[in-house]
This record gives C-alpha cells, sequence and structure tokens, in this order.
C-alpha cells in the first residue's frame, strides 16, 4: 500500500463526499481566508502561474488551469470541495470564491508573478483582494 497526504488524492482518486453528510456553508469571507490558510501551510512552495490570462478568449480563459498551481492548492481541500469548489480552473475559482475576474488575474496570473511565485506571496495577493483598501500593507502599494 502507498501512502499519500491527503491534498495529493484527487489526483489519483475520485474522492466521493457522503451524501448524508452537509456541506459547509461558507461565506465569501470563510472561502478566502480558508485559501490563505491552505497557502501558508507551505509558505516556501513554489506555485505555477497562469499563463497571461488577460489575452485568452473567455471561454479559454475561464477554462485556464495549472498544475500546482494556487488553485490546485484551493482544489485538493476536501473542505473547499465539499463547499461547492467544482475544479481548480479560473472560472471555477472566480464563481465559487465569488471574485472578479481582475482580482482573480491579480493573483494568479504570470503577468504579475513570472512562470511561478511562492505560496506565501500567493496568499499576500488572495489577502489583498479580500481587503482592497489594506493592500499598501500587503503589497506595499499605496492608492
Amino acid at each position: 500500500m502507498e501512502h499519500r497526504p491527503l491534498s495529493e488524492l484527487s489526483s489519483v482518486a475520485d474522492l466521493k463526499i457522503p451524501e448524508d453528510v452537509k456541506a459547509p456553508v461558507l461565506s465569501k469571507r470563510e472561502r478566502l481566508d480558508r485559501w490563505i490558510d491552505l497557502l501558508e501551510r507551505e509558505p516556501d512552495r513554489e506555485l505555477k502561474t497562469l499563463d497571461e490570462i488577460e489575452w485568452k478568449p473567455k471561454a479559454q480563459r475561464l477554462a485556464i488551469r495549472a498544475d500546482g498551481s494556487a488553485l490546485t492548492v484551493a482544489y485538493s481541500d476536501p473542505i473547499l470541495r465539499q463547499a461547492g469548489l467544482r475544479s481548480d480552473t479560473f472560472g471555477d475559482a472566480v464563481d465559487f470564491f465569488q471574485i472578479s475576474e481582475h482580482d482573480a488575474h491579480i493573483v494568479l496570473c504570470s503577468c504579475h508573478g513570472g512562470e511561478s511565485m511562492s505560496a506565501d506571496e500567493a496568499a499576500r495577493r488572495v489577502r489583498g483582494i479580500r481587503s482592497p483598501s489594506l493592500w499598501g500593507l500587503y503589497f506595499g502599494w499605496f492608492r
């Protein structure tokens, strides 16, 4: 028998939540906070960014994903999946986290982080879109 962390199981098995278990109801803030917490568990982990989101046609943009991205971290979490996160695609993340495409672009696009970024940087960006009035604290930007 091979042992794997729970976060890796979704890539090798179709995990099902029993029907008698109620899905957690998470507010937008709780969803974003959970994503931040997951990213901060391995702050030095290198995550892939999504390649030039803004240049993709809408259908392609909504379907874009990358193995090992910040969205993969979110989707590997059984709590977020049970709460309704359908996949690790850009479009499903926008819907689930109730964020704009612009905000998702800030967190995920290669134009803001190169080909990869640390999980800690991704968490900082999610914090920034969660609380835009505090962006200066998270990014050193001032409005």
